[in-house]
């Protein structure tokens, strides 16, 4: 049986002293890691806490970079587990 890896993008929240394109939020994709809350800083977010991404425009929302090959990413995608 062939079954995709599922992933949800989260969100961080980015508090005081985070640069402007993040001032709100931060999203990320997969898990909660130390590896996606790196790149959110990287990105200029000062990680406060976890909550769902916003839908309203009126948060400033950047997003932490995919450092992962195309294939890295379609291999993980279409990963399967037998059963």
């Amino acid at each position: 049986m062939w079954t995709p890896a599922l992933s949800a993008d989260g969100c961080y929240i980015c508090g005081s002293g985070s640069t402007d394109a993040c001032r709100d939020y931060c999203r990320y994709s997969g898990s909660d890691t130390f590896d996606n809350r790196k790149k959110c800083e990287k990105a200029g977010c000062k990680v406060s806490g976890t909550a769902s991404c916003p839908t309203a425009v009126n948060y400033k929302v950047c997003n932490a970079l995919q450092e992962r090959s195309i294939s890295e990413m379609l291999l993980a995608h279409f990963q399967v587990r037998v059963q």
